[in-house]
This record gives C-alpha cells, structure tokens and sequence, in this order.
C-alpha cells in the first residue's frame, strides 16, 4: 500500500509541475523562503528523533549540507501564540499564555473560542507589517499577514485554492482529489492496523482501549487527513512561486499533550511529520529558479507533567488559592492555562504589585509556593518580577545568591530564564499573581488535566531551534527571542522592493553590519 502510494504521490508531483502557471520572469530572481514549524518538538527530543528512526529525511538533510542547525531559545511564555506573534510581527508579545484574562477590556481570551486570535493579532501586528505578506499560511495560531491561509485561529476560512485559471483551476481539483484518495488509502491501512490491534486492547483494560480508541482518532484527523492536506496545499504554493509560506505541523504536539512528550505514539507522529518534510524538500529540488530557502524549526518544547488535582488530593487551582490568601476576595479570577496559571484581582484593570498584594492578603505567596502542587509563584515588584519557590522569596539578581534557595541557581541558561521572566511580568495580561508548576516538590504539573504541557522556564520547554540553508545569515550571536528572527524573514520582502533585488543573504549581512 505504501508503495502505490509513493508512487502516486510522483505522478501527482510531476503533473503539477506541468501544470503550474510559473510566475512572471522579473520575479524568478528573488528570494523565497518556506518555514517548516514541527510544533513542540524540543532541542533535546529533536537530537533524540535524529539519532533514531524518527525523522531520518531531516538526519540526511542534515548531513548532507542543505541545512544546518542553530539554538532558538522561545522566551515565556514558551508557547505557540506568544512565538508566532513575535517571529510574524517582532514586537514585545502580550500573550501570557493559551488561556488567560484581559483585566482592562473585562474579557476571558481563550485561543480556540471564536475571534479570540483575529483579536489579538490585531493587537500584535500593531500597524507592522506581516512576514507572510503576499504568502500562504496553515495550520497557525495567527496568519502572519497571509494573503492565503487554512485552519489558522486567526481566520477560519474556506480550502485554499491553488489560483485562478484553467490551468491552476485544473491543479486545484487534482490536489484535492488525491488528497482524498491519500487520506482515504492511509485511513484504511490505520483502520487495518487498529483492527489487528483491538483484540490486544480488549484483553489489556479498558483504559488501553480508551486510549486506542483515543490515538486511532487523533491519527486519522491530524496524522492524516491534516496533514496531509496541509502538504498537498504547500506544494501547490511551491510551484506557484509563492514567495513566503509557514506551515505549522501539529502531530507531534497533539501526540505529546495526550500522551506525554517521550511516548511512542508522539515519536511515530514525527515520523509522519519527516515524511512531509521530504516530499516538500524534493519539490525545491526540483525548482532552483524559484530560489527558496527552507526553514524547520520549533516554538516550543514540551515536559511531562502530572495533574494538579492529583497532587492537591482533589482540591481545584481555585480552591487552593483562596484558602492561600486567607481572606474572602470577591474581585478574583483564577485562569488556569496549562502548566501555567493566572490569578486577576479584578477590582482596578492595572495590574497590582507584590507589595499591595501582601498588604492585603499577608503571606499569602510563601502559602502558594508552598503548596505541593505549586512550583513557581511570580508578581510585580518595583524593580521587576519577584519570585517565590517551596515557601521562600527566591532574589533574581544577576548572579545567583549561595545562600538563597534558588530554582535556577545550577542552570547555565539563568540569564535566558530571567530575561523571560521579566518579558512576563512586564506583560499587561500577565496575573497579578502568576502560578507554574514547573519545579513542584514532586516534579512538573500541570492546572490542566494532561500528561504533556508547555509554557514554563523548564529546559525541555524553553530551549528549541531552528535548520536552515548554510548560505543564509541568520542574526550573529544567540538566539534568545523568536522576535531576533523578524527583521530576518521581513528581509525577503524588502530584497523583492528593492531597485536592485539584492538576496537577502546579503541584506541580513547589511543589517548585522549596522
């Protein structure tokens, strides 16, 4: 079966190539680039998958010189929406997390709930342009500026076409059709492979065969069918000539927030993942005129994490925090986002600082930080972000005090860390008290109920990277914030105006030299 199917996926490739309508001559000699974002994929578990069977087309990309690798560190919090909001954009990102509250306009924001992201690029995007002006966008957070983009938060629209014309009308319906041929051919084999599996998850429990059930769902609907019509819609734009693509492909990360981030079923998903990665990079081989440069890269990594209300015997976050602060508070709002959690006094819209949070509510950071469930307790001070771990105030001064009890003392990546706590609590949605559950007594946890999470300063989260062509300059020194890549891929576009057309290799070594 997958023989035929490979061997389909050829006669589709060189059919569209045939049919593609080749953009105008003067346009042939700028520079394109395609970003490949395997979404919550780790520096640690990516060296893991390279050296195994995982993503073996990315190894031989790799060693044979088309790409190489640099660290991406993604700031906090290390999530989707805040990495994409500054890499599209390049501004400072107000996104504490996937889930939180805007104390000023009065509004819960939610990333899936309707509106939500369309709101809050507007808010990002601030007047800047996108990187991905005149481009096509899938499967993202927010579209970058996108002319085209599918299943995007940001904007829900119809199919993306593959153009007007004919000939690309022509290219449209076969794309389409064979991504329901493929995606009905690879549902059967899973349906085949669940069958020959299901006597085994009968005979084991019922919560294997809920979770069977479970991975067999999630593996038609994102390991097929999302996928692959995502890769199909890419390559259509490839040979189109589309000047800047972004596809965000979601396997992994789903896999890894059901089941945890070093489970099998995450590491088959990447599996999958590498194979839309080879049939993208075959495309650009076949199409050096249209000179693209491609990018793979990560937002974020993931930790395996416990259930908070495992750890706090069956009380809920909000329970929790109003035994903490002693007192009844009738103007709270507890926002729990994944490892990460909000606490809003909503009585005024600006945030309060620690200090009037302890005169109201005395103690009541060293009673959270103390809780078993809690790792990390952050608020305002004067002076920047003021911490609490296991019952102590923990000093964030440049240098690691001996004598404090301090969760990144022994980290080399402390200063990375500490920056990101102060982008933060300088954001204005951030909480008035903000909770993590990285670095809790018993090891990681999560406010929401799932064996996989992100957002925290843990390594595994906030450490990533990014693959790129050897000729391409990338910005000198390290890369702390995804926000150092904007100027980078804004570069593409600027070359396109420019009189001259220069390639934007030579225009990122122009920016570095100012």
């Amino acid at each position: 079966m997958e023989s035929l199917v490979l061997r389909g996926q050829g006669l589709v490739d060189r059919w569209s190539r045939w049919l593609r309508l080749s953009p105008p001559a003067a346009e042939t000699s700028r520079r394109r680039f395609l970003i490949v974002q395997i979404d919550g994929l780790s520096r640690p578990l990516l060296e893991r998958a390279l050296a195994g069977r995982s993503l073996r087309g990315l190894r031989r990309l790799l060693d044979s010189g088309r790409l190489v690798r640099r660290d991406l560190s993604v700031g906090l919090p290390s999530s989707t929406p805040t990495f994409q909001a500054a890499v599209m954009y390049g501004g400072r990102p107000d996104i504490p997390g996937f889930h939180f509250y805007d104390k000023r306009a009065g509004r819960e924001l939610h990333f899936p709930k309707r509106g939500v992201a369309d709101l809050v690029e507007h808010r990002h995007a601030g007047g800047r342009a996108g990187i991905l002006e005149g481009g096509s966008c899938y499967g993202c957070i927010f579209t970058g500026g996108a002319d085209d983009s599918l299943w995007t938060f940001a904007r829900l629209k119809h199919l993306a076409r593959a153009g007007r014309g004919l000939r690309r009308t022509a290219l449209s319906g076969l794309l389409l059709a064979w991504v329901a041929l493929k995606g009905m051919g690879l549902t059967a084999v899973t349906l085949a492979r669940f069958a020959g599996r299901a006597g085994l998850a009968l005979t084991s429990g019922r919560a294997n065969l809920h979770r069977s059930i479970e991975a067999l769902l999630l593996d038609v609907g994102v390991g097929v069918w999302a996928r692959e019509l995502f890769t199909l819609l890419v390559s259509a734009d490839l040979y189109r000539g589309i000047p800047a693509i972004y596809v965000n492909f979601l396997d992994y990360d789903v896999f890894a927030h059901a089941y945890g981030p070093e489970d099998r079923l995450a590491f088959r998903a990447l599996r999958r993942v590498d194979r839309s990665i080879q049939q993208l990079a075959r495309i650009l081989r076949r199409l050096p005129e249209l000179h693209y440069d491609l990018y793979v890269l990560s937002d974020h990594g993931q930790i395996a994490t416990r259930s908070f209300t495992a750890v706090a015997a069956g009380a809920t976050l909000e329970q929790v925090v109003t035994s903490a602060l002693g007192a009844p508070a009738p103007d709270l709002r507890v926002i729990a986002a994944g490892p990460n959690a909000f606490v809003y006094f909503t009585d005024r819209p600006e945030p309060l600082l620690a200090d009037e949070i302890e005169t109201r509510y005395p103690r009541a950071m060293v009673r959270l930080s103390g809780h078993p469930g809690i790792g990390l307790v952050l608020a305002r001070g004067a002076r920047g972000p003021e911490c609490w771990w296991r019952g102590h105030r923990v000093p964030l001064g440049e240098r690691p005090d001996p004598a404090a009890r301090d969760p990144f003392a022994r980290r080399p990546d402390r200063d990375v860390v500490l920056a990101g706590l102060r982008d933060l609590m300088a954001m204005p949605s951030a909480g008035d008290i903000v909770l993590y559950g990285t670095g809790a007594p018993g090891g990681a946890v999560s406010f929401v109920d799932e064996p996989g999470s992100h957002a925290g300063p843990s390594e595994e989260e906030l450490h990533a990277f990014i693959l790129h062509p050897p000729a391409v300059r990338l910005p000198e020194g390290a890369l702390t914030h995804p926000r150092q890549l904007y100027p980078h891929f804004m570069a593409y576009r600027d070359a396109a105006t420019d009189a001259g057309g220069g390639p934007p290799v030579a225009r990122h070594a122009a920016c570095a030299a100012r």
